[in-house]
């Protein structure tokens, strides 16, 4: 079937108008737009249940790491409890693990700096394709 506007070989008539065109390839646009929304939508809830279950087994696994953690703090303790007296021991181990636990803190802020969070492979996509969207308009 030959559609009215359309010639035998499929190329456009004389009939179809620019502003014809120019509707067609609005509304081609706004359905990419829709989908990529929506697949994105898609991804995004997908990737938020698997961010819960991560989340969920690190909390538990750090839970246990803590209480394993404790014990041998408890077990260093008692061992340099055996050169020096308890008191010095506790202090001597609560000094180390201060230092180690200030170090890493140190270390997680840089990481949350804004620079260190930024987005750019996002903002370099996004650039590309207004500049493909910029030529062909």
């Amino acid at each position: 079937m030959i559609n009215g506007n359309v010639g035998a070989r499929g190329a456009p008539s004389d009939q179809e108008s620019a502003s014809g065109l120019l509707g067609r390839l609005m509304n081609d646009a706004t359905a990419l737009l829709r989908n990529e929304v929506a697949l994105a939508k898609s991804e995004f809830r997908e990737t938020i249940n698997t961010l819960k279950i991560a989340v969920g087994s690190m909390a538990t696994g750090g839970a246990v790491l803590i209480v394993g953690l404790f014990s041998l703090t408890a077990a260093a303790i008692l061992a340099l409890a055996q050169v020096m007296a308890a008191w010095a021991a506790a202090l001597v181990v609560g000094i180390v693990l201060a230092v180690v636990g200030l170090i890493l803190l140190q270390a997680g802020k840089k990481k949350l700096e804004p620079s260190a969070l930024s987005m750019d492979r996002t903002q370099d996509s996004l650039r590309r394709d207004a500049e493909v969207i910029a030529r062909r308009g």
